[in-house]
């Protein structure tokens, strides 16, 4: 008996356009102050720098890096 394809088994797993979730209730966004384990607001930095014009481009991990610092010294 010769086995399925594997692009067949994958069409019929398919339920919809939005990669297989069902519908339902939209799950509540993680900020990146969460994701990085810091109090500090990661976001707000970020759009502080890229606001402030300090720069022409801002990396992803600047206000990350700009928040753990800051926390690290109004912890000392």
């Amino acid at each position: 008996i010769p086995t399925p394809l594997a692009s067949n088994r994958k069409s019929e797993t398919m339920e919809s356009g939005k990669g297989g979730r069902k519908g339902g209730a939209k799950k509540k966004g993680i900020s990146k102050s969460v994701k990085s384990g810091l109090q500090f607001p990661v976001s707000r930095l970020g759009r502080y720098l890229k606001k402030g014009r300090y720069a022409k481009r801002v990396g992803v991990g600047a206000p990350i890096y700009l928040a753990a610092v800051m926390e690290y010294l109004a912890a000392e």
